[in-house]
């Protein structure tokens, strides 16, 4: 939201005040407040007939300051909040005649008290600063504005906001905090998140579940704006030294990502959205896929499993699957889970509807009518969430499911919410347009965890808000099916992932148009080398064969590949449920001291030790960066050295795949599916060691980790294990050892 005419002028209809100085404060153990009236008091009679924001200093969590900003605290209808950690810290605050300054762990904030400024530091080093007008109240021509502008030092670079397919690096750019359905190539965002990271190593969250907007180094170039409508402004100053620990203490703010079940890290194969299709056509798919030797862990019914009209009824299509709980079974016999596709709109025709309606389960107009359009399914009426009966209403219809053996659910759309609606409980629709989201997959994800149990619960959920990390897994929406509509589904999740989101999927070959064999052959790379991995389409099947002999070859490879990767994929899944930090990661995120990797959105690390390099061009041609270090191909087997670009030529059945040469990587055998015991007959991968290096293996979240570890001693390698079974052995040089017992002795070569 724009509120100048350049740098000094107001808008016209739009008046600013800005706090002018601390008139008066007040300690406590846990909160500092000030009186930051918008005049430069210097007499008594300067306190008449001027208003003053009232701004809360607190801190949740060590390393993060909350600042609660307010003009008039009567204003405002009842909102949603996020559920954030209601942890309440002591705060340490000095006071000076100049300034006060208070700090959480090595976050400090000063105070200046006249002119008023807060200035942030981690550890005594700078971060940024709301200086000469930064804060203010804001009154425009039909609603009123609290508004913060934060400094950009000079390079400094902004990401996150949500899973956003315009420029990874957000400086530049203008972005509404706003849930919409516009597919992966606009503007329009599917999951908004009003948290940022920079370059600096800090975060900012804004803790308000309506429309924030930003200005990121946009209206002034040197700031970043954001602005709520209303009469308070709530905002958190993250700060851990680097960009991984604030997002560590965004997500111990706001909710860790839960751990997805071993078998979802598998592929998932789709019916696609409108094709037709039937038992006899899904188990044909299945078959089809286990014939040619590809190993497949869930099969996706999307919409047509439903009759149409009906979307949703959640009663299976009885011309088409006349004994689902036997179809269920067939496919739980090929040790194959089951997906249905869900969404929380009742069509008019669907025989749900008018229990709802009688009952109240819907959004409704202010008159008590039920809130209905035609867009999407003809008179469809939506749950009302914030209703605990209607809760538990949805929840019996998705239970009678998981009763017949479902295992997990597709939960489509949740970004159309209209605003000119009534909520159960009062909530003021503007800011329940974005937080229905979480309600939504909330209730969902719950009635997972009772049914399945802890760490069996997963979804594939297309909308999302703060707090939504909490129940994976996301996939990227509605993409078309060419290469730059691949390029910006990464893009889009590497945005994702600094926003506090840990695993991330995407429509392999795209879900708009038709497929060309090319793209399916090169998104297929890309989508296994992804946490999950799904295959999906929308009038078009996605079976490999449909595409040629090469690409059933591509696919069974790259499935092996990824299925082969599940010691070292599911460890990884293991730490980002534990701290936060996501598994696909920009390069920014793992490399930040290396200023070329701040703009580079066509690769990403995989975990901590993974180079992926998706190639985006029919010509099989690819450019990439290494940072410093060494790094092995893995198909290749040859040794790259970082610190430099390459342009390289690959065919189908390979890509930049490079692991930083000092890990020692784990592999496990070929197997059948993603769920094995990963401490069991594996592969311990070893390049270069300079004096020590070490991994561990999580074969489950609650067991101690299986720990491997490499030593130079003298002219030799001195590899121990711990916890691993059966028969391990040793890839070095290009030649395989056998581990007998938990040791082995290598020559160096």
């Amino acid at each position: 939201m724009k509120f100048t005419n350049g740098y000094w002028m107001p808008r016209e209809g739009y008046r600013e005040q800005d706090p002018r100085m601390v008139f008066d404060y007040k300690i406590s153990d846990t909160k500092l407040t000030l009186y930051a009236p918008f005049v430069d008091v210097t007499f008594r009679g300067m306190t008449l007939n001027a208003g003053m924001l009232t701004i809360d200093i607190t801190s949740p969590l060590e390393g993060i300051l909350r600042i609660q900003a307010c003009h008039h605290k009567g204003a405002g209808a009842p909102a949603p909040a996020f559920a954030l950690r209601d942890d309440v810290l002591p705060l340490n605050v000095e006071d000076s005649e100049e300034a006060l300054t208070v700090s959480s762990g090595s976050l400090s904030a000063r105070i200046n008290k006249r002119p008023f400024g807060i200035r942030y530091f981690d550890n005594g080093v700078f971060l940024t600063e709301s200086g000469f007008r930064g804060m203010g109240y804001v009154q425009g021509p039909d609603r009123t504005y609290i508004k913060e502008e934060l400094s950009l030092s000079v390079g400094e670079t902004v990401y996150g906001l949500g899973e956003h397919f315009t420029p990874f690096v957000k400086n530049g750019q203008t972005v509404d905090i706003w849930n919409e359905d516009g597919g992966t190539g606009s503007e329009q965002a599917y999951k908004n998140i009003p948290f940022y990271v920079t370059s600096r190593g800090y975060g900012v969250f804004v803790n308000d579940p309506g429309r924030v907007s930003y200005e990121v180094a946009s209206e002034k170039v040197s700031r970043v704006q954001f602005s709520v409508p209303g009469e308070t402004l709530d905002y958190c100053l993250i700060s851990g030294g680097s960009m991984k620990q604030a997002l560590s203490l965004y997500t111990a703010l706001t909710g860790r990502p839960a751990l997805p079940p071993k078998w979802s890290f598998g592929l998932w194969l789709s019916t696609s959205f409108t094709t037709t299709y039937n038992e006899e056509t899904v188990l044909s798919f299945i078959d089809g896929m286990l014939e040619r030797g590809i190993p497949l862990d869930v099969f996706h019914f999307d919409c047509c499993w439903m009759k149409e009209f009906e979307w949703c009824n959640f009663q299976w299509y009885p011309e088409m699957f006349p004994d689902p709980e036997g179809m269920i079974r067939k496919i739980h016999d090929r040790g194959i889970k089951v997906c249905c596709w869900i969404n929380s709109y009742i069509g008019q025709k669907s025989p749900l509807f008018d229990e709802g309606m009688e009952k109240g389960y819907f959004l409704k107009h202010p008159d008590g009518s039920v809130w209905q359009w035609d867009l999407w399914q003809a008179g469809q009426g939506i749950v009302d969430f914030t209703n605990p009966e209607a809760c538990a209403w949805y929840r019996s219809k998705l239970e009678a499911l998981l009763d017949m053996g479902v295992d997990c659910f597709k939960t489509d759309f949740g970004e159309r919410i209209p605003t000119d609606c009534v909520y159960y409980n009062g909530a003021d629709p503007e800011k329940m347009h974005n937080y229905y989201t979480y309600l939504y997959n909330k209730v969902v994800f719950d009635l997972l965890e009772e049914k399945r149990g802890l760490h069996e619960a997963v979804l594939f959920a297309r909308s999302a808000t703060v707090g939504g990390q909490q129940f994976p897994v996301h996939w990227g929406g509605d993409c078309t099916s060419n290469y730059p509509s691949m390029a910006e589904s990464l893009r889009g999740g590497l945005s994702f992932m600094l926003s506090g989101f840990g695993y991330w999927s995407h429509d392999i070959g795209g879900f708009e148009d038709g497929c060309e064999p090319d793209i399916y052959k090169r998104w297929t790379q890309f989508g296994l080398l992804s946490t999950h991995s799904r295959y999906h389409g929308s009038g078009q099947y996605k079976v490999p064969w449909l595409y040629g002999d090469e690409a059933v070859d591509v696919t069974r490879a790259f499935t092996k590949l990824k299925l082969g990767m599940m010691p070292y994929l599911y460890t990884q899944a293991i730490l980002t449920h534990k701290t936060g930090i996501p598994m696909v990661r920009p390069m920014v995120l793992e490399f930040p001291e290396d200023e070329t990797c701040r703009y580079l959105d066509r690769q990403y690390m995989l975990g901590d030790s993974v180079l992926v390099a998706p190639v985006f061009s029919p010509d099989g041609q690819v450019k990439y960066y290494l940072p410093e270090g060494r790094w092995m191909h893995i198909f290749k087997h040859e040794v790259y050295e970082g610190g430099r670009w390459y342009d390289e030529t690959y065919d189908y059945f390979s890509l930049p795949v490079l692991i930083r040469a000092d890990a020692v990587f784990v592999t496990g055998p070929d197997m059948p599916h993603a769920d094995y015991d990963l401490t069991r007959d594996v592969t311990f991968h070893i390049c270069d060691v300079s004096e020590h290096s070490q991994a561990i293996v999580c074969n489950d979240v609650d067991e101690a980790p299986a720990t491997v570890s490499v030593t130079r001693e003298g002219d030799a390698l001195k590899v121990c294990i711990s916890g691993f079974s059966g028969q391990n052995q040793v890839l070095y040089g290009g030649q395989f050892y056998p581990i007998e017992g938990d040791q082995l002795l290598l020559p160096i070569k």
